[in-house]
């Protein structure tokens, strides 16, 4: 079985072509641990049902690790939209014949990739806990739904007891 040169793939000689080879290859290694360790954390190590905006809050804001988690989670994000985008170019490159259609798609992924890592980065970094919203939560947890229910119990006097529902997921 022959192999043609264009299936056949080698390291660029050189330039931006050999630092974005490079960058897959670095940030694919970094990303396959940041992602491991993410689905370790929160899949396994913690219950899905208790990840939500008040985990993510006291993970962030806590003062002696939350600078941590910020760093890995802000990491990840970079990585994996730089890692997603330059993949994306260099396939387009392969297949966009026409100099025109490669310049305006090399400059639309570009655009649209600086956007998601403006976006990002935004939200890691200036995020700040709401303690209103926290609080509104906890207390409308505790103003829970009272349910007035009739229990019949076989040979008493039917009696009227009442039910306290906590809402997790609200």
């Amino acid at each position: 079985m022959a192999v043609t040169a264009r299936s056949r793939r080698v390291k660029p000689a050189g330039g931006f072509e050999l630092a974005a080879w490079y960058f897959m290859r670095i940030s694919g290694l970094f990303l396959v641990f940041l992602a491991l360790g993410h689905l370790c954390i929160m899949h396994l190590i913690h219950n899905v049902e208790s990840i939500n905006y008040n985990f993510v809050s006291d993970r962030w804001t806590n003062p002696r690790t939350g600078y941590i988690w910020r760093l890995w989670d802000l990491t990840m994000v970079n990585l994996a939209i730089l890692h997603g985008f330059n993949g994306l170019r260099q396939i387009l490159e392969e297949w966009i014949n026409q100099a025109k259609s490669r310049v305006l798609l090399r400059t639309g992924i570009w655009i649209f990739a600086g956007a998601l890592l403006l976006l990002g980065n935004y939200a890691i970094l200036m995020f700040v806990k709401d303690a209103d919203y926290l609080k509104n939560r906890r207390d409308a947890a505790a103003d829970a739904v009272t349910v007035k229910a009739g229990v019949e119990r076989s040979g008493s006097p039917r009696t009227r007891a009442s039910v306290v529902v906590f809402d997790a997921q609200r």
